[in-house]
């Protein structure tokens, strides 16, 4: 995304995504980003007029990517509800095997003060709502086996979140954080949750 022909504010924001997701949002500054850029500190502030407008843009740039991709995995996916997580598990970590700056970002969201992050939460709580009620009513049809579909639903998200959260523990049992180690890790959280799961 570096070429002249994608826009300046496009550019902007993946090195910034590129940079928060590697430095943190504390470690990369404005200027670090106008610099990979290639572009002067008042080009970045024009498009955000402050830093904290380009980390709200790059959180709601990987919600719209985690959304789009869910969105894609449910309308492909078969109507068989251990198919359909199985798409949707794997349709969240293809973003992240594919720019594994995306768990950086997710890791640092989790880092911000409390109000932050809990604009971080209700970008995504339409998708956790339609989540919830997907796992309710095919519980309720008897499809899935009966469970608490807003913690399940919970425990999905936490599992995701904690690969970027916490890799010094999963370093601990072996796991490494690159493509291998996510694909690894997607498997064995789709095996479990069919496990969990089945009726």
């Amino acid at each position: 995304m570096s070429t002249s022909r994608t826009p300046t504010r496009e550019r902007i924001l993946a090195v910034a995504l590129d940079l928060f997701g590697a430095r943190g949002f504390d470690g990369a500054s404005l200027d670090d980003i106008a610099r990979a850029v290639g572009v002067r500190k008042q080009t970045v502030l024009y498009w955000f007029p402050s830093k904290d407008d380009l980390v709200d843009a790059v959180l709601d740039a990987v919600a719209a990517e985690l959304v789009a991709v869910i969105d894609a995995a449910v309308r492909a996916a078969p109507d068989e509800p251990l198919a359909r997580i199985d798409a949707i598990v794997s349709a969240v970590f293809r973003p992240a095997v594919r720019r594994p700056a995306l768990l950086g970002v997710v890791r640092e969201s989790s880092r911000l003060p409390a109000e932050r992050a809990h604009a971080v939460v209700q970008r995504l709580s339409p998708l956790i709502a339609r989540a919830v009620s997907y796992l309710e009513s095919e519980m309720d049809a008897g499809r899935l086996r009966r469970g608490d579909p807003g913690l399940i639903a919970a425990m999905g998200y936490a599992t995701v979140t904690g690969i970027a959260t916490e890799p010094a523990l999963l370093r601990a049992v072996a796991w490494r954080p690159d493509a291998v180690g996510l694909r690894r890790l997607r498997d064995e959280l789709r095996a479990y949750l069919r496990a969990a799961l089945a009726p």
